[in-house]
């Protein structure tokens, strides 16, 4: 059987919501990958959903890593696979825009939209706030933690 490179690209989950987090991936290259295999976990700014693979085959690139957000569209993954259904997404090459297989630094946090959103609506800006916890994978800045954050500030003394 004949096999090929497709990039499959991030989802898009409607016309208001042009990027996405990607909270844990659960393949690296190399892997074998079948047909609606849970292969990550992606977050927009009103839901938190597992991305399946499109088609068996063997993942080669993966082009973010956990904590990342990517726009819409944008080339998720490489896989190789013999599927034709799938040749529209064949790959053009050129090497990945970022390698998810960089080791992870300690970086500032990353805000979901949903965090961003929230504190935006709080009167906040996320750019300027330093002291916030940052718990979900990949160092970022959850919807949980801007409430938490909000709800510390309510209790505190000014």
């Amino acid at each position: 059987m004949e096999t090929f490179l497709i990039d499959v690209p991030m989802p898009s989950m409607g016309a208001t919501v042009n990027e996405l987090t990607v909270i844990s991936l659960r393949v690296g290259p190399g892997d074998r990958v079948t047909r609606s295999q849970k292969i990550a976990e992606l977050e927009s700014d009103k839901s938190v959903f597992e991305f399946e693979s499109p088609c068996d085959g063997v993942v080669r690139e993966v082009f973010a890593k956990a904590g990342d957000v990517k726009p819409s569209g944008g080339a998720f993954l490489r896989i190789e696979t013999g599927d034709q259904s799938l040749r529209h997404l064949e790959s053009k090459g050129g090497p990945s825009a970022a390698p998810a297989s960089a080791p992870a630094q300690a970086a500032p946090p990353v805000w979901t939209p949903r965090a961003t959103k929230l504190a935006q609506e709080a009167g906040l800006d996320p750019a300027k706030i330093a002291d916030i916890k940052a718990t979900g994978p990949g160092n970022r800045v959850s919807g949980d933690d801007v409430a938490r954050y909000i709800a510390a500030r309510k209790t505190s003394p000014s």
